[in-house]
């Protein structure tokens, strides 16, 4: 019998060479300089451990982002606003604990067929195509590769918007051009793995920013005659929740941050305890912000535009440049990757031929930006047309396909948790119920109401504007205070 319930647990955990790559990045690192330079080496580049993906994945949730939710407050209202971003949060923890489950599972019957990944990383489409066929792959690629064009796209928008409240005699759109030849660097950074410090430094940044729009929005006070009306249109509710469900959206490097772990397995709880810590962030920032300028916000989508300016500020607009930076590396280095391969370039070890054939997937980002520089109703529209496919629907569907034979569930690389009773039923439900909820209200309603905002703007302001909001500056600090 015990060799019965040995093997039994080996095809629920699949044995992973988990320090292979390691040792061999280690091995090859000493045959290049000393021992006191690998470690340096090793303990700021090359991170894959639980901590690093952690880091990862917190600090990817939380970028511009954080400017967008006091505005969406102003669509949703306090109330709507905050159950939203509850519900939303732990429903993209869900739908990134199925994407990690199929990757283990992907993975697993990979290296059962003695098929290695030493110079390969995997990606999302990619697991699609093994556990459910080209057509799967098709989609995932399609939806995947977008959702990361765009989430690229939006970061430079932001830089852009953020810069410019400090230093007003460029326009947003020349600033744009400057912040697109300053993040094509990305191309050198090779793979997850690289980015131990990055993150980390990316998270203490959100935080700081987060703490000061938190701060800052109590201590300025309501403005004169402040009114919170939201929600006052369904086309605003709508659009403000589609930004939500864009927040918690991550997912889309969520396969390549496991693939970057040395023990991808442990991966399963990551993303919830990442989005808990990301709750004290956006809940009291979004409300202290909304609280203070109330319906000003519904013409202001970033945060900054409305608190007087000072050193505290200035700040936090600077730490969050350098995080764009950092979040735009996230979202391009999966597109690179995809680039690598479709032109046979993925196992090379040059580093700099790789960031030479990695450039010409900067320039259509580049371009976008200029175009549709709109920063929050352009977050909307990608949460409803994109988000809601690539970070829900897809991983729920492709779920319930994998799993949906009775050989597959006695295989399973994993079961369903404990909170579900272990049961595959109450799996399945909760999986059809976020296919359902996100196709008719996050896709529907959110994909109609984004869309009519987005043209509002392109009517309004015109494609390649000039200066998007630039209307109303900032208030000094003593015209503040007078």
């Amino acid at each position: 019998m015990a060799p019965a319930k040995q093997s039994t647990e080996e095809a629920i955990v699949p044995s992973f060479n988990q320090t292979t790559e390691q040792e061999e990045y280690r091995e090859e690192q000493r045959e290049e300089g000393d021992e006191s330079l690998v470690g340096f080496k090793s303990f700021l580049w090359h991170g894959g451990s639980v901590y690093d993906a952690w880091f990862s994945c917190a600090s990817n949730q939380v970028a511009q982002v954080l400017l967008t939710l006091p505005y969406s407050f102003s669509q949703l209202g306090m109330l709507s606003g905050i159950i939203l971003q509850i519900f939303y949060g732990f429903l993209g923890s869900w739908t990134a604990y199925l994407i990690s489950i199929l990757y283990v599972e992907y993975r697993g019957r990979k290296e059962k067929e003695n098929i290695s990944f030493k110079n390969h990383v995997i990606q999302w489409f990619e697991v699609l195509d093994g556990l459910l066929g080209p057509w799967w792959k098709a989609i995932g690629l399609a939806f995947n590769c977008t959702f990361l064009l765009f989430g690229s796209v939006i970061q430079l928008i932001a830089c852009a918007s953020n810069i410019y409240y400090i230093n007003d005699k460029l326009d947003k759109r020349t600033w744009t051009y400057i912040f697109g030849a300053c993040c094509a660097t990305t191309v050198f950074i090779p793979s997850f793995h690289n980015y131990r410090i990055w993150s980390f430094l990316g998270l203490g940044m959100t935080t700081y920013t987060a703490w000061y729009l938190t701060l800052a929005a109590l201590l300025h006070g309501q403005v004169e005659g402040v009114k919170h009306s939201a929600p006052t249109e369904l086309v605003l509710y709508f659009t403000g929740a589609t930004n939500i469900l864009y927040t918690f959206g991550g997912h889309a490097v969520t396969v390549e941050i496991m693939h970057a772990m040395w023990k991808p397995q442990k991966f399963k709880y990551i993303y919830l305890v990442a989005t808990l810590y990301v709750f004290t962030l956006t809940l009291p920032s979004a409300t202290a912000v909304y609280w203070a300028f109330g319906d000003q916000l519904l013409t202001h989508s970033n945060a900054f535009s409305l608190l007087p300016r000072s050193p505290w500020r200035d700040t936090g607009v600077i730490l969050m440049l350098i995080h764009q930076f950092i979040t735009f590396g996230f979202a391009c280095t999966p597109l690179y990757f995809v680039w690598e391969k479709v032109i046979g370039m993925h196992d090379t070890k040059s580093l700099c031929l790789r960031a030479l054939v990695r450039l010409p997937v900067v320039i259509p980002i580049w371009f976008l930006a200029i175009i549709f520089p709109f920063f929050g109703p352009i977050n909307s529209a990608v949460g409803a047309l994109l988000v809601s496919f690539t970070v829900y629907i897809i991983p729920a569907l492709a779920h319930i396909l994998t799993y949906r034979s009775a050989s597959a569930r006695q295989n399973a690389s994993e079961k369903p948790p404990a909170v579900l009773g272990r049961s595959w039923t109450a799996m399945f439900v909760v999986n059809a119920c976020i296919v359902t909820w996100v196709l008719v209200v996050g896709f529907g309603f959110g994909g109609w109401a984004s869309m009519a905002n987005f043209i509002k703007q392109v009517d309004t302001f015109g494609l390649f504007a000039k200066c998007y909001q630039c209307q109303s500056k900032a208030p000094s600090s003593t015209a503040a205070h007078r």
